[in-house]
């Protein structure tokens, strides 16, 4: 059955509406299997946090058949995470004030054993919207051997396909800087502070003295209000990594720092179990490569049906 979008002089638009249950036929040839830094970047460019890699990066890669379509980064969780302690209280940090070092060290080495974070999931453009992205993430979480992936994404309160490959997310909430970041922006920007194109040509518009003001005044509150600047490797440098920040670069940690305001969610992995800080996890029971269409033999909190598991080949040319 056809509709018409669009008829004409100039162009003619039609609709073909498809079933229901209708799957892109390349999903057959569509495969997950462990990448490298090569693989992402060919696509960091399409993703807003392309310049840098987070801690611990590990890669999978969406192939149709021999030609990389897309990428999974995989990273080392966060120490404190707000998102966490709401929905696993029982790692919530110093609750009642009973906490000591050995409790934190601890603490911290159960989560780094069982603990992934999704950090990038990018597909290239002329694949989406034919519930790849979904069916890959999925495979890999599964793939990535550890029993929680946690995942952060502002665009998750837009685009579900999180959802729809298992994520449970906690409730939406503004960031914590948002009121004062306002106050800020409106002191020294008549732009609308979330565009960055109008906050960087307001700022260059500037005379020299009150530009060089604004800029160190950006750099001030930053800095003050970030807690990334001060946790992990970062505590050690003080301000020192701040002022090395160019002026788009501090114009864009500045807006995430104010406006992100990302959901907090978590896969529960049914292919792979929880250990205890110093063991060895055991090796995966899943193949190397698993075709994205492996998703749709089970309910997405089930393990995967090794019976059903379709591994494909290379295909040789």
């Amino acid at each position: 059955m056809k509709s018409i979008i669009t008829d004409n002089d100039d162009a003619l638009v039609v609709r073909n509406c498809m079933p229901h249950n209708h799957k892109l036929s390349l999903l057959k040839d569509i495969y997950v299997e462990v990448g490298t830094k090569e693989d992402w970047d060919k696509f960091k460019d399409l993703h807003y946090k392309g310049d840098e890699l987070p801690v611990g990066p590990r890669i999978w890669r969406v192939m149709l058949n021999e030609q990389s379509i897309g990428v999974v980064v995989m990273a080392v969780p966060k120490t404190l995470l707000s998102g966490r302690n709401e929905l696993f209280k029982h790692l919530r940090p110093n609750v009642n004030g009973k906490d000591n070092k050995l409790i934190n060290q601890y603490r911290l080495r159960w989560i780094n054993a069982n603990v992934f974070v999704n950090s990038r999931t990018v597909l290239d453009t002329m694949y989406r919207g034919a519930g790849i992205a979904k069916r890959a993430l999925n495979i890999a979480m599964r793939m990535s051997g550890k029993p929680i992936v946690e995942f952060q994404s502002s665009m998750s309160k837009f685009n579900r396909f999180a959802e729809h490959a298992g994520i449970v997310f906690s409730p939406p909430r503004r960031a914590s800087n948002y009121e004062r970041g306002l106050v800020f922006f409106n002191r020294w920007f008549d732009c609308a502070p979330q565009d960055f194109a109008s906050v960087k040509e307001e700022l260059d518009a500037m005379p020299t003295f009150v530009r060089n003001k604004c800029i160190q005044a950006m750099r001030d509150f930053y800095y003050q209000y970030s807690s990334l600047e001060k946790s992990g490797n970062n505590r050690m440098n003080g301000t020192k990594r701040v002022e090395g920040l160019t002026d788009d670069k501090l114009i864009k940690n500045l807006q995430q720092l104010v406006f992100a305001s990302p959901l907090y969610g978590f896969y529960k992995n049914p292919d792979a179990t929880f250990i205890m800080p110093g063991e060895v996890r055991a090796e995966t029971h899943l193949p190397a490569r698993i075709s994205i269409l492996s998703f749709d033999n089970q309910p997405i909190d089930a393990p995967l049906d090794m019976e059903k598991l379709h591994v494909p080949h290379c295909k040789t040319t």
